[in-house]
């Protein structure tokens, strides 16, 4: 069994044959399939951040607003980058948004991605200090957020406070109980993925490593989640760690589906550089649902990872992404047993 979600960049454009022409539309349509998928059976609804482009950014009024219009569905990010933000502010955002959602949110942060501008945090005012990396930054932003989430006193207390004080130093408010262990990182290596599993982290994993070593993409990918396992038995926490994995996933059941994409033939993982290292990016899939089922069978890392994100084309609107997770739902997930 495996839970099945969907992963959305929330892109809009005004371009031919978008359905997502403005923030608004991309925003609200966000918060329509979210519904939708829930009322499907899907299990999660997942969103990227970027800044300064015409995608998803800032994510927690998105995810109060998913949380105040669902009851069930998991509620996250794939990822947030830490680059950017202010860990104290994000726990008071994100205990927020928790609380309003039940306690649904799964929140994957990261170190980012490529940026739309160059050193866009610093634009945010974040600079790394004393010769560090933005990637040593990102990992300090994590190492605060994950702290002040945890609901440990810090802050001196004022005498003469406006409202009187509990005893101690104090915490972030509000507080969301079982928010610390619904924190993933996504790691882009194998190593990372051991960093991950020792700051009890959930991995999160995406459709590109940004190393090769020669062997396919979902091969590479086993083997990370493989790592992440062993280093978080060797760490000795005390729960379960959760493992996801995202990728493009069409079953081709309709005029619409062979439109789209019925003329793809057979794909195959690509290598390239990402930021300036070598990186393995995985192949999608789209074949009939008989097809699907045999080329999942072998993909070594969704079988070792128990929850699977779905990228959708947000761009063709809310009514065709719910079509293409209810195929997913019914087609082919049964004849797998994830469901």
């Amino acid at each position: 069994m495996k839970k099945i979600g969907f992963l959305s960049f929330g892109h809009w454009s005004d371009s031919y044959g978008s359905q997502v022409r403005s923030g608004s539309d991309a925003l609200l349509q966000s918060i329509d399939l979210a519904v939708a998928a829930e009322e499907l059976g899907a299990d999660g609804a997942y969103f990227r951040v970027h800044h300064f482009a015409r995608q998803l950014a800032s994510p927690f009024p998105l995810l109060s607003a998913i949380g105040a219009k669902t009851d069930r569905i998991e509620i996250g990010t794939g990822v947030i980058d830490m680059r950017y933000e202010n860990p104290l502010y994000m726990a008071e955002d994100a205990g927020a948004a928790d609380l309003i959602a039940g306690g649904r949110l799964q929140l994957g942060i990261s170190r980012g991605s490529p940026e739309q501008v160059i050193e866009g945090y610093k634009y945010f005012g974040y600079v790394p200090q004393g010769g560090s990396t933005d990637a040593e930054m990102a990992r300090q932003h994590t190492d605060v957020f994950l702290q002040v989430i945890s609901g440990g006193g810090f802050a001196q207390p004022n005498p003469r406070p406006m409202f009187p004080n509990p005893p101690g130093l104090l915490p972030i408010e509000p507080q969301s109980p079982g928010l610390r262990d619904r924190i993933w990182w996504g790691a882009g290596t194998r190593a990372t993925a051991e960093w991950t599993a020792q700051q009890g982290m959930n991995l999160m994993s995406s459709t590109l490593l940004t190393e090769d070593t020669g062997v396919p993409f979902h091969q590479l990918q086993a083997e990370q989640i493989q790592r992440f396992r062993d280093s978080w038995d060797a760490a000795g926490h005390a729960r379960e760690p959760r493992v996801s994995v995202s990728r493009s996933i069409f079953a081709i059941v309709d005029d619409r589906d062979r439109a789209y994409f019925g003329r793809r033939g057979a794909e195959e993982d690509q290598v390239g550089v990402i930021d300036n290292a070598v990186a393995r990016f995985g192949r999608s899939y789209a074949d009939e649902p008989d097809k699907l089922v045999e080329q999942l069978r072998e993909d070594e890392a969704i079988a070792a990872a128990d929850t699977l994100l779905l990228t959708v084309p947000n761009q063709l609107g809310v009514e065709y992404n719910a079509h293409v997770i209810s195929s997913i739902l019914t087609h082919v997930a049964p004849e797998l047993g994830w469901r």
